[in-house]
């Protein structure tokens, strides 16, 4: 992996880089379960590590033991999904989901269209959604292929100790696995560990009671979610509970996080029943986040829902259009979707994108574990605001290119240097990997490029360098939601990033976007195979502490006996 030169060209005002005490976590985490279609099954621990009353044990469900390794204290890998069932027996009850399936990016042609252009996504929801469905036994639907190839952790290089920007970008070229007569260019941002703030968290729970979270993994699954959650904070932070059904209900306000005990509580104390108005509840939400403002903290409101939301303000439009109008509050939003059947993955997401947000979908204890728990700073501390990606292709080298996955994040190319315009998010060790297919320059390919004086490989005619691309990568320092001038910095891309031996990250990101573009039915996707996905994300399993990789294999095996008409 080639870590990329930079050169800077303007530079806003600098994140503090101070890293906020966290709380201790507890000494045994709770038990991880599959709570789709099995008994709901875990283990809740208070902060000294005794055993307290979960939402399995008030609902009289088995709950088995933990595993002496999870009592020692050692990574637990997560836990397998449920056991899939008939693909008949589940295809009509998940017509009533709803997604926003964007059309996939055609190759563009580098001689006219030099620029590709888009906005950072961290989001994650999907791959954990395709599990969830693969594992009902139905073929996915939503796939994001971004949002898969972005779930897992890549070794890419953090920025150094008072590095002048929150960011590295690290790139690499090898053979495109599915198409030998291509290339595959892989671009990696790695953002700081470094928390932005060392004040305290205030965090608003928005939280979905209506009568359709009425199901195991559904309403308890979010108890335990948001237990684990609590267990991280400490006396500096501040949570407030709304719930929302028919009318939305100010649980909680301003409870110091220190006092566990009384928001696990309140947590497990919640009944679903009435219609959602999750509108109402979103202006409260942010009413109170905005009246218990932190200067410097972390200002941030965590809607937790299946997105069915029937009562009020309810299409995506609609709702986005309430939540831009409260964006400039320098409040944050983070989306957990919940359920199956009737999950409004499009509502979701268009929620999580126009509110400064993340979007993560939670199938299991062990997701909510990785999201709220293992991924706590990424999720919760914001170290890039609208960060966007502009890549120049060198005509010289690059005949077409074609971006893979990133459908519904696409900007204009004049959208890049318009700081107005918003964008996607990044927060604290959160990485975003981008894949582009190339198709190698002809020998008697000289054509012009569009004429831009921006341009630096091609103005009216071909130059000679090179280069594959040079990555332009513009962002925002955060500032309680009012952001200074953004800051463009570019990174090269040269002839000496291409390799016959790339890494194990490539190899194993690569073979997750060939998944992406089988289940996607893409009509680019040439010789990709579930046997080449199988063996490359084998052999690029790497030391997997949680087992994410492996449980990777095992899903493309289960997604084999759901859709064996698909090339093996």
């Amino acid at each position: 992996m080639t870590s990329a030169p930079h050169r800077t060209h303007a530079v806003g005002c600098a994140a503090a880089q101070r890293r906020r005490p966290r709380a201790t976590p507890p000494t045994a985490p709770a038990a991880l379960a599959a709570l789709l279609t099995a008994a709901l099954a875990l283990a809740g621990c208070t902060a000294q590590g005794e055993r307290t009353e979960t939402a399995a044990d008030s609902a009289g469900l088995s709950v088995p033991a933990p595993a002496p390794e999870a009592l020692s204290g050692a990574e637990v890998a997560p836990a397998p999904g449920p056991v899939p069932t008939g693909p008949a027996s589940e295809r009509e009850l998940t017509e009533q989901e709803e997604y926003d399936d964007s059309p996939e990016t055609p190759f563009q042609d580098v001689a006219t269209s030099p620029l590709s252009t888009f906005s950072a996504d961290v989001d994650t929801a999907s791959y954990s959604n395709l599990r969830r469905q693969v594992n009902q036994g139905v073929a996915p639907e939503g796939v994001r292929i971004e949002e898969l190839v972005n779930y897992f952790d890549y070794d890419y290089p953090a920025p150094a100790a008072g590095a002048e920007h929150p960011f590295t970008v690290s790139t690499q070229v090898a053979t495109a696995p599915w198409n030998r007569e291509h290339q595959l260019a892989m671009v990696g941002v790695q953002a700081t560990e470094a928390l932005p703030t060392s004040e305290g968290n205030n965090i608003v729970f928005l939280l979905d009671v209506s009568g359709s979270m009425d199901e195991p993994n559904k309403l308890p699954l979010l108890a335990e979610s948001f237990a684990l959650l609590v267990e991280q904070l400490d006396e500096d932070d501040r949570v407030s509970i709304v719930t929302y059904a028919g009318d939305n209900q100010v649980v909680a306000d301003s409870v110091p996080g220190s006092e566990r005990g009384v928001l696990v509580d309140h947590l497990r104390s919640l009944r679903a029943g009435g219609s959602t108005g999750g509108a109402d509840g979103l202006r409260t939400a942010y009413e109170l986040a905005e009246k218990n403002f932190v200067e410097g903290g972390n200002n941030r409101v965590i809607l937790a829902t299946d997105g069915d939301f029937n009562v009020g303000p309810s299409t995506p439009e609609e709702l986005t259009e309430l939540i831009e109008a409260e964006r400039e509050s320098g409040v944050y939003v983070s989306v957990l979707g919940f359920g199956m059947y009737n999950l409004k993955d499009s509502t979701m997401e268009a929620i999580a994108d126009h509110g400064n947000g993340n979007y993560a979908y939670i199938d299991t204890l062990a997701e909510a574990r990785k999201v709220l728990v293992d991924e706590f700073g990424s999720t919760m501390f914001v170290v890039a605001q609208d960060l966007k990606l502009q890549v120049e292709l060198n005509p010289a080298t690059v005949g077409s290119y074609r971006l893979i996955g990133y459908d519904n994040r696409r900007l204009e190319d004049e959208d890049f240097d318009d700081d107005a315009k918003d964008a996607g998010d990044v927060g604290a060790g959160h990485s975003v990997t981008a894949f582009y297919e190339l198709v190698p320059a002809g020998s008697d390919d000289d054509g012009s490029g569009d004429g831009s004086d921006d341009l630096k490989y091609s103005d009216q005619q071909v130059g000679t360098s090179d280069d594959y691309m040079t990555v332009h990568v513009r962002y925002k320092a955060p500032d309680g939601g009012r952001p200074a001038a953004s800051t463009e910095v570019e990174f090269p891309v040269g002839a000496d990033a291409f390799t016959t031996t790339p890494t194990a990250d490539f190899v194993f990101a690569s073979a997750v976007a060939e998944l992406g573009l089988i289940a996607t039915g893409s009509e680019y996707r040439a010789d990709a195979s579930l046997d080449a996905v199988t063996e490359r994300a084998t052999s690029a399993l790497g030391e997997d502490p949680y087992g994410l990789r492996a449980e990777f294999v095992d899903l493309v095996g289960a997604y084999r006996e759901l859709a064996p008409d698909v090339r093996p």
